[in-house]
């Protein structure tokens, strides 16, 4: 069980690339580890450090700028999450602090990962996503609001004063796990009582 996912709203981290693979979000080098924890300071590690040195921060790159630093949602572009199907890319990325991912499109396999792991991925239309994507480029300080419940993403920029309101769609199954923070484990023990009752009912010979 994880904490519910019903409403959101935070500052955002916009990456402004295509194509950004599994590899980049985690390098194979630390594919090391046997639990899910202790792969965010490696989110990006290429991009987000100088010469291979986690002690030298390029500080140009988005994640390490103020504004980042308490971003639970992360703004990109096409085909996010292409190339290996490795699951530690979202581990990567959950265990930065990401709750939800706004892109153009998603690798299929990084998708059903992502839902895994309790990340929302949100697909925009590319109208809609120009219009964030630009909003994220006016104001480095813009909250996003996503409403799970509802199926919506908002934003407003002050200095237009527009507010923008999207929908967006999700399988009612990955809904109803994310709206309770339960994992495919999770989902199955919530069944446990009906399970059980299940197989005390079969017959002997098949137990």
């Amino acid at each position: 069980m994880t904490t519910p996912f019903v409403n959101l709203t935070s500052s955002v981290v916009f990456l402004e690339h295509d194509n950004i693979d599994t590899d980049q979000l985690l390098p194979k080098q630390f594919l090391n580890r046997i639990t899910r924890k202790g792969y965010g300071d490696y989110l990006l590690f290429d991009w987000r450090y100088l010469n291979g040195d986690i002690h030298s921060p390029n500080h140009d790159f988005v994640l390490n700028q103020a504004a980042s630093h308490n971003a639970k949602i992360l703004v990109t572009g096409q085909n996010f999450g292409c190339g290996s199907s490795r699951e530690h890319a979202p581990w990567a990325i959950a265990d930065y602090g990401f709750k939800a991912i706004i892109a153009d499109s998603f690798a299929d396999i990084f998708h059903a990962n992502c839902l895994n792991n309790q990340i929302l991925p949100v697909t925009l239309t590319a109208p809609l996503l120009n219009d964030l994507k630009d909003a994220c480029k006016q104001d480095p300080n813009l909250q996003v609001n996503i409403d799970l419940d509802e199926q919506t993403v908002s934003w407003s920029v002050p200095t237009t004063k527009r507010h923008t309101l999207a929908h967006f769609d999700i399988a009612p199954h990955h809904k109803e796990n994310l709206l309770h923070g339960w994992d495919k484990i999770g989902k199955t023990l919530v069944k446990e009582a009906m399970i059980s009752d299940f197989e005390s009912n079969q017959a002997d010979w098949l137990t």
